[in-house]
């Protein structure tokens, strides 16, 4: 018979390690959108308008 001994310290690293992982993606998913953020995306100088005729719209019940 072999005997092992049982520690918890391998579990805890483990979760140590995980949660180190997501702590640095959220880091760097929230330094993306602050990048994003900083970039002056143009806005559109006129309207856009369509207009549709009554003779193509169908009445779905």
């Amino acid at each position: 018979m072999h005997f092992y001994k049982k520690t918890s310290i391998g579990k805890s690293n483990n979760y140590i390690k995980l949660l180190i992982k997501l702590i640095l993606v959220l880091i760097l998913f929230i330094a993306l959108l602050l990048m994003l953020d900083q970039i002056n995306f143009p806005a559109p100088n006129k309207k856009i308008e369509k207009l549709i005729p009554n003779e193509t719209l169908k009445v779905i019940k």
